[in-house]
């Protein structure tokens, strides 16, 4: 999809139309006043005081009618560039703009457009004439705190869109109704992956039936993985005392990010926000020698951050979830060795679950805003100099961003395309010098002396909770065979004369280990089959009485009207060769 904020000639068209549905507000409600309205990257917004008014569907279609008809009109735009003081009398009756004017930094150039009867503070640039704002669509209304401060007044925030021809607009439109179908918060609803309830907490999910066996089977499956590899799987509390903290480092880096400190007994504990400082203790609480390493501590841990309430988006960004974390403790002449290995791992873990469209993006620190990370520069510099070097000997294609650093060293980020558009960092690999110094981790070399180890921090599925949302929009909630929750729904025809039948068979396919629902509901059969295709189970099968008679299988795959017949052996080795090829 088009990323309007990056387009040049749509963001200058969005920002143009976001203009004429102010001019179209203020037409229908003359006291309107507004704040800011910016070009987003699906299209634009405007946030507005309408006084005691609270919008309506109804009312979006009246603002989109005057849209229409001052976009008939066709007033040109035109661009006036005023005084500080001229600005602050034009716009003396709003004090949305009064109090952007004063904030403006001395100097900047202060410009507004006017179009016909309505004149707006902006910097522009527009289009030339309202008639190319013609073709839009007002998407949605919300209601956004003034400044984003939830102490302030609650503004009402109209977002739209707008394209060049009405072709372009239909486009976009169908694109954003895929969008919808494929939004993991409607499709964990609807299949019974999780839940939220504010009564429990904002950002705290709940996983359903259906979402825990889906969970368990990526622990199952991740975990596996990774003993294969040499990892040694630990257990941690969730909880951490504030000098645990301190030591690390995050207290004074990340503190904004955490979950207040409760004082208990003399002591203050915080919900961790993140493995690294446990597992530092883990490797500190024994003697190691040069031949222990590498040492590769896996964990599935529950973590806790606080995210602003304006953040939070369902699993993808929750205030409680779940990583598939790792540290690896390792010499300097191991880095090259271990990071290929963790990336290999990756690979092969996104060829299991069908991932081509990703990139590798190497996060750096911010050269220019040094004071939010820690350690020294020589350090920071060594450490980017050897990711580069490792990516290079594999000759991967990755690009650079600085800033994106964790504070304590540069990290290897997977992002990965998703189904809608979005850049997920799904996977990230990070080399630390700065934890180990800061923990006084050392190893006995081969010449029995202390050494610092070098960390290795690497999550492969990143967060469960973000990874669940991401497959539920991949495939749209169609999980593969060996993932769903349900594998396979039997159906029999006639509950008098072929249910019988039908138990054998769940039995016979539970004991195999097949993950097996039997729908005995006195329903019509279409009913009953329509109802297995809306619960997206991969595999049902119907069974009548050529099935009974002749001890066969007869089933369909969740996305074909197509029905196949087979013997029971047949039908046994179909599914073991589904979750075999992870299809």
């Amino acid at each position: 999809m088009e990323n309007i904020k990056e387009n040049a000639e749509l963001n200058k068209l969005n920002h143009s139309c976001a203009h004429l549905m102010a001019q179209a507000v203020k037409h229908l409600y003359p006291n309107a006043k507004f704040w800011v309205g910016p070009v987003i990257e699906e299209g634009f917004y405007y946030d507005m005081d309408l006084g005691d008014v609270t919008l309506t569907d109804e009312d979006l279609e009246k603002i989109s009618k005057e849209m229409k008809k001052i976009a008939k009109d066709g007033k040109r735009i035109v661009r006036k560039e005023l005084t500080k003081e001229e600005a602050l009398e034009m716009f003396k009756d709003d004090e949305y703009k009064v109090d952007l004017i004063e904030n403006m930094p001395e100097g900047e150039v202060i410009s507004c457009y006017t179009q016909g009867d309505f004149t707006d503070l902006c910097r522009g640039p527009h289009v030339e004439s309202v008639k190319e704002c013609k073709h839009f669509k007002l998407l949605r209304f919300s209601g956004a705190y003034y400044k984003g401060d939830a102490n302030n007044k609650v503004l009402q925030r109209v977002y739209g869109v707008c394209f060049p021809t009405e072709e372009e607009l239909e486009k976009h439109l169908q694109e954003l109704e895929e969008q919808k179908e494929r939004d993991h918060r409607k499709l964990g609803k609807e299949l019974g992956i999780f839940m939220f309830s504010d009564l429990v907490g904002k950002g705290l999910p709940m996983w359903l039936p259906n979402g825990f066996i889906l969970r368990r089977t990526l622990v199952d499956y991740i975990t596996d993985k990774e003993l294969a590899h040499g990892y040694q799987h630990v257990m941690t509390p969730s909880l951490g005392s504030v000098d645990l903290y301190k030591t690390s480092g995050h207290w004074d880096h990340y503190k904004e990010d955490m979950f207040p400190a409760m004082q208990l007994d003399n002591e203050a504990y915080v919900l961790r926000p993140m493995n690294c400082p446990h597992h530092m203790m883990m490797f500190k609480n024994s003697l190691h020698s040069y031949r222990d390493l590498p040492v590769r501590i896996a964990e599935i841990a529950n973590d806790f951050r606080y995210e602003s309430s304006g953040s939070l988006c369902g699993l993808e960004r929750a205030r409680a979830f779940t990583q598939n974390d790792s540290h690896i403790f390792c010499t300097k002449d191991q880095i090259k060795e271990e990071f290929k290995a963790v990336i290999d791992l990756i690979l092969d873990v996104y060829k299991d679950f069908g991932f081509k469209d990703y990139r590798f993006r190497l996060s750096l620190r911010d050269k220019n805003n040094t004071e939010k990370y820690f350690g020294n520069d020589e350090l920071w510099e060594q450490s980017e100099k050897e990711l580069r070097e490792v990516l290079e000997s594999m000759h991967a294609d990755y690009y650079e961003a600085e800033g994106e650093a964790a504070f304590y060293g540069p990290k290897l980020d997977v992002q990965v395309k998703s189904a809608i558009g979005h850049d997920v960092s799904l996977s990230t690999v990070q080399l630390d010098y700065q934890l180990p110094e800061r923990f006084e981790l050392t190893y006995i070399d081969e010449n029995g002396e202390k050494q610092r180890p070098v960390v290795i921090h690497r999550a492969i599925l990143g967060s469960l909770d973000r990874f669940v949302a991401f497959l539920l929009e991949e495939t749209k909630g169609i999980l593969p065979l060996w993932l769903a929750p349900i594998g396979v729904n039997i159906i029999p025809v006639n509950l008098e004369h072929h249910l019988a039948y039908a138990k054998e068979m769940e039995s016979n396919l539970k004991k195999a280990g097949y993950r097996v629902s039997l729908d005995d509901r006195n329903e019509k059969l279409s009913y009953r089959m329509r109802e297995s295709v809306v619960k997206k189970i991969p595999v049902t099968v119907i069974l009548g009485q050529k099935e009974v008679d002749s001890k066969l299988i007869s089933y369909r795959e969740s996305d074909s009207e197509e029905t196949t017949t087979v013997s029971i052996s047949e039908f046994e080795n179909y599914l073991q060769k589904r979750i075999e090829e992870k299809i």
